[in-house]
């Protein structure tokens, strides 16, 4: 495990929950000895993790686009900073320089990061740790969601398994690092067909 990719949001004028959440995620990337491959902000959460990560002597690589580059302040202290035409190159990108998923509340941007990485778990396209930051319950609407999917036979029960959710950034790293999760069989995540049994 080299490098963690963290997806967050660049919205200001947060709780400070969230904001502590991000700090102390940085922090502890940091002391893991690990880079911290993020979307290239300096404000929201994603400035607070990049700030953090940087402190605590982590190697910061920053992901953006070039029309995001101004609307979310690109930062100009990261160690590596990537700017690319398209959000699906940016996705890529994050994805394939990181070894682990740490998910910390966003916006729209982040969820769909989020079930990018999801999907890629349940398809087999990587085998990479997944972990949400549930800061203030902020993804029970989200695991509701999948949760109502499960009930309603569009996706298995399986599919909860390939994230570890916790409230704490720093216990969600360290499940993700010191215990990867296993992936069910493929025929445990695919989508229910007519006569499954569950």
């Amino acid at each position: 495990m080299k490098a963690v990719t963290v997806y967050c949001g660049s919205s200001t004028a947060l709780d400070e929950a969230y904001e502590a959440a991000a700090s102390a995620a940085g922090a502890a990337i940091a002391a893991r000895g690990l880079d911290l491959v993020y979307g290239g902000g300096c404000i929201g959460l994603m400035g607070v993790v990049a700030e953090a990560a940087s402190a605590g002597g982590a190697t910061v690589v920053g992901v953006i686009t070039h029309k995001l580059r101004g609307w979310e302040q690109a930062n100009d202290e990261c160690d590596e900073m990537i700017v690319v035409d398209t959000m699906q190159q940016r996705r890529a990108i994050m994805a394939e320089r990181g070894d682990a998923f740490l998910v910390l509340p966003g916006g729209i941007g982040t969820f769909e990061e989020c079930i990018e990485a999801l999907v890629g778990r349940q398809i087999a396209e990587h085998d990479k740790p997944i972990a949400l930051v549930n800061v203030r319950r902020y993804f029970d609407p989200f695991l509701a969601m999948i949760d109502h999917g499960i009930v309603e036979r569009f996706m298995r029960p399986a599919l909860r398994s390939l994230m570890v959710v916790e409230d704490d950034p720093v216990v969600a790293l360290e499940r993700i690092l010191d215990a990867p999760l296993a992936s069910p069989p493929t025929r445990d995540l695919l989508p229910m067909h007519s006569g499954d049994d569950g």
